[in-house]
């Protein structure tokens, strides 16, 4: 058990956390949500201990083992992958190293075989004997193969670097499990075998993460942090819109009727006020009224851009033609003999574990790569926007938002370019912000902003939902459901892919499978998985 008491965090006037009592216990994964900026990881680190509150206190039961995502990948980067892990528990990890000291020595002492007695008693009672052993199940479980076991950290890359940090936290059955944006990098096998330890996870968790599908899965608890305080709600995350959304409708509906009685009551007032015979009913009515309060219903802090995608034509029936792309890039052959044909209604997710021949598909489709071999051909009818996975190519210059955007623009007058902003939530004087110093969620908004703009009727997206906080991404979501025209997409989030794909494609090593279906119906076709384990 995890428990804050009265915890209050300040920077400056401002609170982040306000008198937060809470209490996370054994058997229960807790998703923690909020809005950008309302102190998801600022309260993990509060938990952990790496941040001090200015007031309250953390409580652990006395012997429980607290174990933390850790977030800076190159911390370990002078250890071996499997030594990274095992200093999960650094406890076991420090009796190793001393066991292997002693023994080590070439004067080994009689204080020397007391010593190590204690500590082989020690290190049996840990299940030290099955440390590397444990540490390999967890990282072939990621994705992490054999072969990079006995690596060097600083020789991984950095998706491989991540998996091996998930692995060390999950080492060892830890009491308390902290875990912050934990999906990140991920690909989506590795996300499922995540969503299938923590449902078998006996211990307590508490997750950040803005996966909405990996929240639904694991999650028994939702901890909503809004206006500085924590509450409560038993369920997943759709548990918790929906009872959070129920909740204001009640209230809503509570304060019309009230206001209808107020009404109703003053008006008996006003007439009879001064009439004798109706003095005494018009006093009982004035005391009534002064009784009804109406409910205080605070605005959320969380704020969902507004995004609408709008064609300015309606696409004809040749789409795209792809015939035998192929691209080497380093001396590796990215893309191998890729050919399929687009129609007028395809949401096609490209999915599997080959991202980078993903974005190279896209990189050349969207005109800003040339393939090595092979064709494809546009119909006359399309236009594309393109959201590339790394957009920070575009964003070099010191210039504002307002002039960044006004080349897209359908009406180039700054006006009219700054409401579009603000409603991308780009408010006031932000329109004016340098592009070069944009977060990367800001940077995605600009972008997706520009797509917009164009009015494109196709969409080719490269991970869209990367840097963005969960009402972007469910903005996002709604506004590519809406979309009539064609889009292309990639995205490691499950719900995403469900909810807009009509048709899947997986690029394998040694092939491309291409299905009409939808993401679930895909992943649980026995036919699909064998093909996948044929191709890969």
């Amino acid at each position: 058990m995890i428990q804050a008491s009265n915890v209050t965090l300040r920077f400056g006037k401002k609170p982040l956390f306000e008198d937060v009592n809470i209490k996370f216990t054994e058997g229960n994964c807790y998703g923690l949500i909020g809005a950008n900026g309302a102190g998801k990881s600022t309260f993990l680190k509060i938990l952990s201990g790496e941040l001090e509150p200015n007031k309250g206190e953390i409580i652990i039961t006395p012997g429980q083992r607290l174990s933390v995502l850790e977030q800076d990948h190159f911390k370990y980067d002078r250890y071996p992958v499997l030594d990274t892990v095992i200093m999960g528990n650094r406890r076991l990890y420090e009796i190793m190293k001393e066991k292997d000291a002693i023994y080590c020595k070439e004067d080994f002492t009689d204080e020397d075989g007391i010593r190590a007695a204690e500590l082989e008693s020690e290190f049996a009672g840990m299940n030290g004997w099955e440390a590397e052993s444990d540490a390999a199940t967890l990282l072939n479980g990621l994705g992490i193969e054999q072969e990079y076991h006995y690596k060097y950290m600083n020789e991984l890359e950095g998706p491989e670097k991540v998996k091996v940090l998930l692995a060390q936290a999950l080492f060892g059955n830890p009491d308390i499990l902290l875990l912050d944006e934990p999906t990140n990098h991920l690909d989506l096998d590795a996300i499922r075998w995540l969503e299938e330890f923590l449902i078998n996870f006996d211990n307590t968790v508490i997750v950040v993460s803005h996966d909405r599908y990996f929240l639904n899965k694991v999650c028994t608890h939702t901890a909503d942090i809004d206006y500085a305080k924590i509450e409560l709600y038993a369920g997943n995350y759709d548990f918790w819109y929906e009872s959070s959304q129920l909740m204001i409708k009640q209230m809503k509906e509570a304060n019309k009727k009230k206001e209808e009685k107020i009404k109703e009551l003053q008006e008996f007032i006003q007439r009879f006020s001064a009439n004798a015979s109706k003095s005494k009913q018009a006093t009982s009515r004035k005391r009534a009224l002064e009784k009804i309060e109406l409910d205080t219903i605070r605005p959320s802090s969380r704020k969902y851009p507004y995004i609408n995608f709008k064609p300015n034509r309606e696409i004809g029936n040749e789409v795209l033609t792809v015939e035998n792309l192929s691209k080497t890039i380093d001396g590796v052959k990215v893309l191998n003999n890729i050919s399929f044909t687009c129609g007028h209604d395809d949401k096609i997710a490209f999915v599997g574990n080959q991202t980078q021949a993903i974005t190279t598909l896209f990189k050349i489709l969207s005109g800003s790569m040339e393939p090595d071999e092979g064709t494809y051909k546009w119909g006359v009818t399309t236009s594309h926007s393109y959201f590339p996975k790394d957009n920070s190519e575009y964003f070099t210059k010191e210039e504002t938002i307002v002039d960044w955007l006004m080349p897209y623009s359908p009406e180039k007058d700054a006006t009219y370019v700054r409401g579009f902003l603000g409603r991308m939530l780009f408010a006031g004087d932000d329109g004016i912000k340098k592009v070069n110093v944009l977060s990367g969620g800001e940077r995605v908004r600009v972008m997706l902003s520009k797509m917009m703009m164009l009015g494109s009727n196709i969409l080719i997206l490269d991970e869209p939902t990367n840097h963005l906080d969960m009402e972007s991404i469910t903005a996002l979501n709604n506004g590519l459901i809406k979309f009539p025209g064609v889009i292309l997409f990639a995205s490691q989030d499950h719900q995403f892919i469900q909810t807009i794909a009509n048709r899947i494609i997986e690029i394998t090593p040694n092939g491309m499978i291409d299905k009409i279906t939808t993401y679930d119906e895909y992943l649980d076709s026995d036919e699909m998985a064998r093909k996948r384990q044929a191709l890969s």
